[in-house]
Order: C-alpha cells, then sequence, then structure tokens
C-alpha cells in the first residue's frame, strides 16, 4: 500500500472513530490506539506534503447534530498543539512565564452575557459551527445566572460531570448495557438535551478556561453599577482568570510557571490527578503574557498562544486469559476483558471493558495474546493494543444466563452481542432484585450488582436458585469481590430469608399492581391459603378491598401461567411460611385508618408499628385524609404538614404510648 492509500484509510478509520465518539457517544477504538493512528497520520502528512480533505489534522471534534439549533462561533475554536514531553513543553516557553492549567475532559462551552444575564451558550461543535444548548446551560450547577459585568462577556469552559456523580448516576442505571461508558459522554448526553429538566438531573458543572471578549454596551456608558467599563487586564493572562472568578465563574486550577519550574508543576499535577473528582486528560500552558500571544497568530488548525500537555500513560504488558461475557436487562451482552494483574496508576488492574465486538476485531484478539493495558486519564483501564494479534476469538453461541439463541445486532455503526430470548432472566434484574429486596423475602447483601453477576454467570435462572448458592460455593469464592467470608454471609443471609410470610411472597412474585398493602389485604381476605389465592376466579378477587377488576384480572393472568406455577412451586420447596395467629380478640383495630409520622420510641421503625397494626385488622396510610382515624406522633404539638392537616381535619393527633394504652398492646 502506497503512502496515500494509507493515508486514505487512516482518514476513514479516525474518521469513523470520532463520529461514534463525540457524536453518537460511544467507542470503536482506544483513545491510545486513535492517538497512535493519529500521528501516523500527522506524520504522513509531512512527509508528502499533502493534506486530504476530510482530514482529522484539520477538522475539528463532531458534527453538530440536528436536534438542536446550530451557530457559526464568531471565532473559530481551534485544537491545541500537543506534547508529552516535558522537555518540549520547557523549550516552547522558553524565557516567557506561562499559566499551567487543567484540560478538563467534557464537553466545551462558549458562554455570552449581555446586561449582566445569561444570554447565549453553544457547544464547540466542530469548532466553527456548534449548537444552541443556552436552557440546558442554565441549569449548570455552578453557572452564574447573573453577574456584576453588564456589559458583553464571551469566555469559554468545559462542561464536565464530576466522577462522583458519574457514578452515583451509573449506579442507579439497573441495565449494565445502558450504563455510560465514562463522564465525558455522559456529559456530552447530558448538555445535548431537548429538556433541561434531564440536564439539571444529572449535575452538570461548569469551568471557565479561557477569556474571549468583554466589552461596554452603548446604552450602559454612564449608567451607575459596578463593572460597566471594559476592564483592563494590564497585558497578563492571569488577570482573565481574576476577572472571570471576579464575576461569579469557577475557573480551572492554574498556576504560574517559567521554563525552570514547569516540569516540577506537571510532577504535582500527575499526583493529583490520580484523585481528582474532576475529569482531566492532560494540561493546558499558555503563554501570561498576552500582547506576546497575539502576536504570534495562529496554523490552520492550532493557536501559537497555548500547548496541550497529554499524561504519558503508563502501560503494562499482561496476558488476556478469558473474554466474560455478561448479559443486561436489554439483552445487549457485554465483553468484559479478564488478565492477569498488572499494577497501573498505583492500583491492581484485572479487567477492561472490550465495549463489543467491532471493538474486539479491531484488536484481533484472541484467548492467550500478550496485550498491553493503560488507564485512561489515569482512571479507566482499556486495552492499548494486542501484541500477538492471534484473531482466535471466538463468541458465544448462546447466552450465558439463559443458554438462549444469540445473534449479532448493529449499534451506531458497532457490532454487538444480544440475547434474543423474551424471558432471559438477565432480561428480569429488576424483578429479581424486587424479590431480594426488603418488603420482599430480604435476602440481606444480595444487591443488583451481586444479581447482575449470578445472573451473567448462570447462577441464577429463578427464584428458588437464589436458595441454592451452595451449588457454585467454588466459583462465587473466586470471583471478583467474594471470597470465603462473603459467600458465607451471602448464603446464611439466604438460609435466613427462607423463614417469610405469605404476603410478602406475593408481594416479591412482581404481579403487576400487587404491593405489600395489598398483598395483605388479600392473604387476610383468603385466610393465608396460597391454593386459594391460585384458584381465584376475577369475579371474586375483585371483591377484595384494594383489588378490583383490573388487579383481580393480572392476578388471574399470573396464575394462569403454566411457568409461573412451576416456579412458584419451586420457591415454595425452598421456603418456610407461617400463618399468622388471629383471633376475633385481637382485632381490635378492624376499620380503624392510621398515619404514622416523626421518630419512635417504642419501634425500631415505621414498619413495626405498621405490621402491628396491620396484624389487629387496622390500616396505615401514607398521608391524613378525611377517613384518617388517628395520627400516630409523638411530638403532638409539631408544626408539620400532617399535623396541620390533622386538626384541619378534627383528626385526632396521639402518641405511642396513647396508642399502646387504647389498643391494651404491651410491649414487655
Amino acid at each position: 500500500m502506497n503512502q496515500k492509500e494509507r493515508m486514505k484509510e487512516l482518514i476513514a478509520l479516525l474518521n469513523k472513530a470520532s463520529k461514534a465518539y463525540y457524536a453518537e457517544d460511544t467507542e470503536i477504538m482506544s483513545n491510545y490506539e486513535y492517538d497512535k493512528l493519529y500521528d501516523e497520520l500527522a506524520a504522513l502528512e509531512e512527509e508528502t506534503g499533502i493534506t486530504m480533505s476530510g482530514s482529522p489534522t484539520v477538522t475539528v471534534g463532531y458534527e453538530a447534530v440536528d436536534v438542536l439549533p446550530k451557530e457559526r462561533h464568531e471565532k473559530p475554536m481551534l485544537s491545541l498543539a500537543k506534547t508529552k514531553s516535558r522537555e518540549e513543553i520547557a523549550e516552547w516557553l522558553g524565557e516567557k512565564e506561562g499559566l499551567l492549567s487543567w484540560k478538563l475532559d467534557g464537553l466545551t462551552i462558549v458562554v455570552t452575557y449581555e446586561g449582566g444575564k445569561l444570554q447565549k451558550a453553544v457547544t464547540r461543535g466542530n469548532g466553527e459551527v456548534g449548537e444552541v444548548v443556552t436552557n440546558n446551560a442554565k441549569v449548570f450547577k455552578n453557572l452564574p445566572a447573573k453577574i456584576p459585568f453588564t456589559g458583553t462577556l464571551t469566555l469559554r469552559g468545559e462542561a464536565v460531570i464530576p466522577y462522583s456523580e458519574f457514578e452515583k448516576i451509573n449506579e442507579a442505571i439497573e441495565d449494565v448495557g445502558a450504563k455510560y461508558k465514562n463522564p465525558r459522554n455522559l456529559c456530552s448526553g447530558s448538555v445535548r438535551q431537548l429538556s433541561n429538566e434531564v440536564t439539571a438531573q444529572r449535575n452538570v458543572y461548569f469551568y471557565a478556561f479561557s477569556f474571549v471578549t468583554a466589552t461596554e454596551n452603548a446604552a450602559e456608558k454612564g449608567a451607575t453599577g459596578r463593572m460597566t467599563t471594559e476592564p483592563d487586564f494590564v497585558n497578563d493572562r492571569e488577570n482573565h482568570f481574576k476577572f472571570l472568578k471576579e464575576q461569579g465563574f469557577d475557573v480551572v486550577e492554574y498556576i504560574r510557571v517559567n521554563a525552570g519550574n514547569v516540569g516540577e508543576a506537571i510532577d504535582a499535577y500527575a499526583e493529583k490527578v490520580k484523585k481528582y473528582d474532576i475529569p482531566s486528560d492532560g494540561l493546558v500552558l499558555s503563554y501570561c503574557d498576552l500582547e506576546y500571544s497575539a502576536s504570534l497568530g495562529l496554523t490552520a488548525k492550532f493557536p501559537r498562544h497555548s500547548i496541550a500537555f497529554k499524561w504519558a500513560d503508563e502501560i503494562a504488558e499482561t496476558t488476556l486469559r478469558e473474554v466474560e461475557w455478561s448479559p443486561s436487562r436489554t439483552g445487549l451482552i457485554n465483553p468484559v476483558a479478564i488478565f492477569d494483574d498488572v499494577e497501573l496508576e498505583g492500583t491492581t488492574v484485572s479487567r477492561a471493558s472490550l465495549h463489543n465486538i467491532s471493538y474486539m476485531k479491531a484488536l484481533d484478539l484472541g484467548i492467550g495474546d500478550r496485550v498491553t493495558v493503560y488507564k485512561a486519564n489515569m482512571i479507566i483501564p482499556q486495552l492499548a493494543e494486542n501484541l500477538t494479534r492471534s484473531g482466535m476469538m471466538t463468541l458465544p453461541d448462546a447466552c450465558p444466563a439463559c443458554g438462549g439463541q444469540v445473534e449479532i445486532q448493529a449499534a451506531n455503526e458497532a457490532e454487538v452481542l444480544c440475547c434474543i430470548n423474551p424471558e432471559c432472566p438477565a432480561k428480569k434484574l429488576k424483578s429479581f432484585a424486587l424479590f431480594v429486596s426488603r418488603d420482599a423475602i430480604n435476602i440481606d447483601g444480595m444487591s443488583e450488582a451481586t444479581l447482575e453477576k449470578f445472573i451473567g454467570k448462570g447462577f441464577i435462572r429463578e427464584y428458588a436458585d437464589l436458595f441454592c448458592l451452595d451449588r457454585y460455593k467454588d466459583e462465587i469464592t473466586q470471583m471478583e469481590g467474594f471470597g470465603e467470608k462473603s459467600y458465607k454471609k451471602l448464603v446464611e443471609n439466604a438460609e435466613k430469608a427462607k423463614e417469610t410470610s405469605l404476603p410478602k411472597v406475593i408481594y416479591a412474585l412482581g404481579i403487576p399492581g400487587i404491593g405489600l398493602a395489598n398483598a395483605k389485604v388479600l392473604c387476610k381476605f383468603f385466610d393465608y391459603d396460597l391454593e386459594k389465592i391460585r384458584a381465584a376466579q376475577a369475579e371474586e378477587l375483585a371483591t377484595v378491598e384494594g383489588i378490583g377488576e383490573v388487579l383481580a384480572g393480572g392476578i388471574c393472568e399470573y396464575f394462569a401461567k403454566e411457568e409461573n406455577n412451576a416456579v412458584l412451586d419451586r420457591l415454595m420447596e425452598q421456603l418456610t411460611v407461617e400463618k399468622p395467629e388471629t383471633n376475633a380478640g385481637d382485632q381490635n383495630l378492624e376499620g380503624q385508618v392510621f398515619v404514622i409520622t416523626g421518630s419512635l420510641h417504642h419501634f425500631g421503625n415505621r414498619n413495626e408499628l405498621k405490621e402491628l397494626i396491620e396484624a389487629r385488622g387496622g390500616k396505615v396510610t401514607g398521608s391524613v385524609t378525611s377517613k384518617t382515624n388517628y395520627l400516630i406522633n409523638n411530638d403532638i404539638t409539631s408544626t408539620s404538614g400532617k399535623n396541620k392537616k390533622a386538626k384541619e381535619l378534627g383528626v385526632e393527633i396521639i402518641d405511642e404510648d396513647a396508642f399502646l394504652g387504647m389498643t391494651g398492646i404491651s410491649l414487655e
């Protein structure tokens, strides 16, 4: 292949990867591989003197999508020249002073204020045309809504989502396939939402990194007020940051350096980034002298007044031992590389996401291959290169969770593996999570993450399997995050959970619309006889208080399915379900409606008191209404909303002692 053909090939590869990363929030190659191919292309262009149309060396970022209004930037937003050499950084600085600051890894935004108020926010887009995201910027956590300067102010900054917020958001996503790969992708999608309500929920922060212009409006001349005159920066870039701070903006952390101490400053940043909560992929060094900066001009792609320092990735060589395929609720089966332990950036690493089949194919993976591993932005483990490139990887021919049929599908120009069995247990992760929850069977310590792992390994396919984990003791104790002690505790908790009540079993089955309260009423109506509930007709079920025709139909539909009954039969073989002993004398709260609020003294929590009331025939609701008989609150004189409502409706407010006295209940 000649040089020109290779350049065409590289441009196609890089543009495809760039489109996937920036416009579709997915990855088809590692950052390491992208940088390597980019450097190869740049070298070929320099050697041949040819730069082709569409080359990523002359285009910047992603093309703005059509779902948001587009706007052309007044000044093109160019990339920065990059280096990983401390020596080159010092040489570039020469005898000048510079400002060294974080290069944050989020989404660049140009923000404009008019008359002290946010007037416009536009994404970087392709450097010339961006997307208007003004409404979304208004809900950034730390972006000022009003500033002292009442002229026209334009600045640039980075919208980011901290790692801590990123982890919280991912933890709340049940489907592992839907989890975000990194904070940058999450931030990109969050800032470019059509509804800023979604943006507000994502906790996006804005850090200013560049002053653009500040001009006094004609209408403001001679007016009173602060900061109406144009600022004088006395030819020093640091004053840009000081001015922006005065306006209420958070600015990127920076330090003033010279050629003699810039290496030491970089080392300090390199140490700090290991625990830095805000995603950063390097540093930016800019000349302090503004006049000198302006005199340097621009290249076709880079401004000459600044340069980016990229972290030199710490790379370790290891052996690929396994590819673990993890099914998810959407049917996506995610590949994860398992390799011999390596030390990277001070931690032991043995796993890295492989993203999708296209990503794996690009690496020509095979079990036993020698691979190199690094941490993207010193945080997220990634495979850098495959030194062996055996290409011997085989895809699963069945879903690990259900044994069902799998097929390769297309998603955002990448190939992914999917389970097409609608009854796959992995697609029912939420139902298993409900089953083990506190108000249901209550297997303490059985988190969704643990369920996900066990389902993916095929340990759990139905509810009864949760009580038979001893079959997989050897496998579980060898899994990451588990050991003999944690395995033993989990099995003990499952054993303890076997002793339960019929209402909790009914609730745990996840019958649509049947919460714990309905399950209790249902069981009481049918005298805690499971077979009577199974055999009940819709007409009879509809007469149960709180059930009605719709829920009755759902219950009948559930028990009409043979598979559901078989699953329940196998579950009941594992459980010990005690029937509550009741007599007419104990039902002294029949027909009484209670609301519980505030802290309790005689009961461990509100659920304990609630269960006691329901066992005696009473009912507990969450809000005070005209049907409420008593509000239980130990602070009777409280001015809380529930107390006020009770007084308005004439509902009697009693404390725990009064409740125990009127019911004749003794806790001794």
